[in-house]
Formats: C-alpha cells, structure tokens, sequence
C-alpha cells in the first residue's frame, strides 16, 4: 500500500522574493513588508542558496537603539549593527527538496521552529517556497476526492476477500464491511490516515 505521492513541489510557491547577500537593512524591511512575508532566503551567484533572513533577525536593531538588551546574547548584538542580508542571515539555511513529502517539510518546519522553508534542488539552487500554510493545502481537496484516492490505492490493494466500503465527509474517513483477518485492520488505517486530506479514521469493519 502506497501513500499519496503529494510532495513539497505540489504546494509550494514557485514565485520567490529573494535577496542577495549585499541587499541593505531598509531594503529588506520593505521587501518583507510589500509582500507580507516573515523571511527572505539570500542568495549567491545564480541563485544558490547561502541564508535566510527573517523578523527575528532584524529586530535586534530596535533592542538594542537605546543601549538595552543587557541579557542578549553575542549574536543578538552582532546583528544589532548588522547592515546587509550576509551580516543579518541565519546559515546555513533550513531548506527543503522539492520532492520531500509534506510530512518531511512539516517536521522539518516544527523542529527548526521557521514558519516557511526554501525549496531547492540537489545542488542548492532556488526552486521555491513552502510555508505553514501551504501544508494545509491538501485539506482542501474534496471528500470525493479522498474517497476516490482511498479506494483505488488503498483498498484496490486488499485481498480479495475483502469487502469494504468507504465513506468521507468533512476529511473524516469511515469504513465499514468485513475484513479476513483482524491483522489487516491496522494495516489498513494507516494506510488511510496516510492519504493526503485525511482528517481521521473510523472504522465499523467485522472480521470473518
């Protein structure tokens, strides 16, 4: 049984804003706020990349205006002078592959505590951007959908002797109907849950 082939190149954001390693502070500040992004990845050469600044980075220039931040640490006073996106970046960069399954990306993503990655390719050339969001695009397929995609990697898999039906609604997958071995039940629901929009499984399955 397979999982969905869904990857971090179906979701993510192709379109890219990005800065080079001399872009200025000001410069910066207002790519992020023209489009309402939290983090710029930075670049070299053709497009390779080398950091990401974000928020975070650049708010130790407010901290520290009046001589404050007494309990910050080294790095947090270094970007306080910092001017440029190569002074200012967090490196290496936390990025992604664009063939990476969405379950990667998330984990990735809640781990490094970033709100969005740089998808790349094998050599660390820009490919894209996934964000928090863009994960959740796959909630928004249809039940129809779901069910669809349930019964023909899923269940079509089964032996024969397997009669089950599948409902969903609202992501919430039920199957009912009668399975040969009571093995297989748990087999079958993770390879369920696996499927991309799945919100959870129920199951009103007998065994024979």
């Amino acid at each position: 049984m397979s999982e969905s082939p869904y990857t971090v190149s179906d979701v993510m954001t192709h379109t890219v804003v990005a800065v080079g390693s001399e872009a200025p502070f000001k410069e910066i500040v207002q790519l992020l706020d023209q489009w309402k992004a939290s983090a710029l990845p930075v670049l070299a050469g053709e497009g390779r990349v080398i950091g990401v600044v974000s928020e975070a980075d650049l708010l130790p220039k407010e901290e520290f205006r009046n001589g404050n931040g007494n309990g910050s640490n080294f790095d947090e006073r270094l970007k306080a002078n910092a001017v440029t996106a190569g002074e200012l970046m967090s490196t290496p960069a936390v990025t992604v592959h664009a063939d990476a399954g969405l379950a990667e990306a998330a984990r990735i993503m809640a781990r490094r505590h970033v709100k969005r990655l740089p998808v790349v390719d094998g050599v660390g050339m820009l490919q894209g951007i996934v964000s928090r969001s863009d994960l959740l695009k796959v909630f928004l397929r249809s039940d129809e959908e779901i069910a669809d995609e349930i019964r023909s990697s899923v269940l079509g898999l089964l032996p024969i002797t397997s009669v089950l039906e599948v409902s969903v609604t609202e992501g919430v997958v039920t199957l009912s109907g009668s399975m040969p071995e009571r093995a297989l039940v748990p087999v079958v629901a993770r390879a369920v849950r696996a499927v991309e929009g799945v919100v959870d499984v129920q199951l009103d399955l007998s065994h024979r």
